[in-house]
């Protein structure tokens, strides 16, 4: 089995931005934690601060992987092109959000996946990528 994690903008900084918010360890710590989880599963990695990268990244997996688990960050509440890409594809994807969304500005509260999405995680810090892996794998 084959998942692709996808991140967006801002999100290469996890460990350092907004500690508060997001925490202090770095997503490519966390993947490594996650490849030993799942060592059954193989995960690849992806991430830009580019709209027109997630979009020819989700074009380029969603046909091959099983599973996409995406966290767009801030892109979730702004990108059509990034809900009609989702849609485009027959991979099932997940939606992630670190922090929970709903208890931060109300701008943060609309994603234009979440409709597009198989699944929604929010505010469960980075412990929503496992359990978005976990959903990927029974669904199978």
């Amino acid at each position: 089995m084959k998942i692709t994690i996808i991140n967006g903008p801002n999100l290469n900084l996890l460990g350092q931005r907004e500690t508060g918010i997001y925490g202090r360890e770095s997503f490519e710590s966390y993947l490594d934690k996650l490849r030993r989880t799942f060592s059954e599963v193989e995960i690849e990695y992806f991430q830009s601060n580019h709209e027109g990268a997630l979009i020819d990244k989700i074009h380029e997996v969603g046909f091959e992987s099983e599973g996409i688990v995406l966290n767009a960050g801030a892109l979730s509440h702004t990108s059509l092109a990034l809900a009609d890409a989702v849609a485009s594809v027959p991979a099932r994807t997940i939606e992630v959000h670190i922090s929970n969304v709903y208890s931060r500005e109300t701008y943060r509260h609309q994603s234009f996946l979440s409709s597009r999405c198989k699944g929604l995680i929010v505010g469960l810090g980075l412990k929503g990528y496992k359990l978005a892996i976990q959903s990927l794998i029974w669904a199978e």
